[in-house]
């Protein structure tokens, strides 16, 4: 996993020895026990999430350097402002959008492509939960 500062501030409570992580489907636990980098030039180790390591470089540089010498794939979780620069360096290579069956015209805060380049997606699955919520996967490629 690769974060940003805010993503991962904003996901350590979760981590506290007396939160109940049953209350989390599959795909969050597997994120909490995964090995993390959190890209930051503010946070300092030790951080409280096992197994997390900061580094404080330019984040392009160093998700490509990361991809490069990574097993396996990369993913990061919400991060918007890290992920808009990743995308706009070609370093995305699938994009998981989940829809939520909400609208947050008033209370919204960020949309999640401001400031992107353009792109065209090629929608790769989609699957509904619940009924309701929609996961959409697309792979980006730069509008030419």
């Amino acid at each position: 996993m690769v974060l940003g500062a805010k993503t991962y501030s904003s996901n350590a409570p979760f981590l506290d020895a007396g939160f109940d992580r049953n209350l989390f489907d599959g795909w969050i636990t597997r994120m909490f026990d995964s090995p993390v980098t959190v890209l930051s030039s503010r946070l300092t180790e030790p951080l409280e999430w096992p197994g997390t390591t900061i580094e404080s470089g330019d984040p392009v540089e160093v998700v490509t350097r990361l991809k490069a010498e990574s097993d396996v794939p990369l993913r990061s979780h919400g991060s918007l402002t890290l992920n808009r620069a990743l995308l706009n360096a070609g370093l995305i290579d699938t994009i998981e959008v989940t829809v939520f069956p909400v609208i947050s015209g008033t209370t919204g805060v960020d949309r999640i492509f401001d400031g992107a380049d353009d792109f065209d997606l090629e929608l790769l699955e989609a699957r509904t939960f619940d009924g309701h919520t929609q996961v959409l996967t697309y792979r980006p490629t730069r509008h030419s």
